[in-house]
């Protein structure tokens, strides 16, 4: 009996090597998309097949998909993991973000290689700010406002998928992804571990993550269960933290007994994120730190309920916060220890 196939698109990032890694592990027969500069370094088993493609040449998508397809013909399922998260042109979340996606799945139309199921990773953030006095947390039903550029090019990339009347999508919106080999959130672990905490705003934040090797295991189940064909997911553990509880959980992990929390205004954030933006763009290095950026960091509620991927393909956390950043403390401390 043949393995069933898998394409992950994007595969040479944080997220995209534990995904390459569970689809080995599960039995798949893998296959990575990637670009031609993309680092492999987290993809080493040696029975992935690489596919290099160049998302900026669509006139090219086609045949190098179908020079690549498995011997039945096309992949029995594929998960789109490609994406920007931040920019030094604000115009490249459109470009990266809706575009690529849209030549991606019109090459797959063209060529006949339409997947049984197709996993399109989305974000929280394509929601928007929502319910910031009751801090009511979001469902299936909470209406999208996106008011950042990456948000807008990710609900823009949904519309695009819901509008293909007969495509088998299936959207993925997690929370905050954190993890092994992740650098936005490391960056808060080396301030704890340096005995700071940068918080923003004096109102009360509640914060949602979800642990990558979570993630990665509900992209497999939704994908093999018979109760996820064009449906939206928010992918998150089901409860929510304040800033103090997250500096308590990452301190312990690192054996920190100090810890002093440092609350910044806004309207410092607000600058220090036009100047750093500024600099990325003279530089052409996109910024950590820019004004869309801001706008994710003032929002006040990111609680939401996941209740529908619990139903329909059991979606379980393994993997709560204190177990997470262990790990991802463990790993921190690995790399820290090889660089010296």
């Amino acid at each position: 009996m043949s393995k069933p196939s898998i394409l992950i698109v994007g595969a040479g990032g944080f997220i995209g090597g534990f995904i390459v890694a569970e689809a080995v592990r599960r039995g798949f027969d893998t296959y990575a998309a990637v670009r031609e500069s993309t680092s492999r370094r987290y993809i080493t088993d040696p029975s992935v097949k690489f596919v290099v493609l160049d998302y900026d040449d669509p006139d090219t998508l086609g045949s190098r998909l179908r020079a690549a397809a498995p011997a039945s013909g096309r992949w029995d399922y594929v998960i789109y993991n490609l994406g920007a998260t931040k920019c030094a042109n604000f115009a490249d979340f459109n470009r990266i973000n809706y575009m690529y996606l849209r030549d991606f799945v019109c090459a797959l139309e063209d060529e006949n290689l339409v997947p049984e199921k197709f996993l399109f990773m989305s974000s929280l953030s394509a929601l928007g700010p929502y319910s910031e006095a009751e801090y009511t947390p979001a469902d299936a039903s909470t209406v999208p406002a996106p008011n950042t550029r990456y948000g807008l090019s990710k609900i823009k990339a949904e519309t695009f998928l819901q509008t293909r009347a007969s495509f088998p999508w299936i959207i993925f919106r997690p929370t905050g992804v954190y993890g092994p080999h992740e650098k936005d959130y490391l960056m808060m672990v080396k301030c704890i571990d340096s005995h700071f905490d940068f918080g923003v705003g004096f109102r009360r934040q509640m914060l949602t993550f979800i642990y990558v090797e979570d993630l990665v295991c509900a992209m497999f189940d939704a994908l093999t269960s018979d109760r996820t064909l064009r449906k939206k997911y928010i992918i998150s553990e089901p409860r929510a933290y304040t800033q103090k509880e997250f500096r308590t959980v990452v301190a312990r992990a690192l054996g920190r007994r100090f810890v002093l929390p440092v609350k910044l205004p806004m309207w410092a954030v607000y600058l220090a994120s036009v100047v750093a933006e500024k600099i990325g763009v003279l530089t052409l290095k996109p910024s950590t730190l820019n004004r869309d950026k801001f706008k994710i960091m003032r929002q006040r509620n990111w609680t939401c309920r996941v209740g529908d991927a619990v139903a329909d393909f059991g979606f379980t956390c393994r993997w709560p916060l204190e177990r997470g950043v262990a790990a991802t403390v463990e790993a921190y401390r690995r790399l820290r220890i090889s660089n010296n």
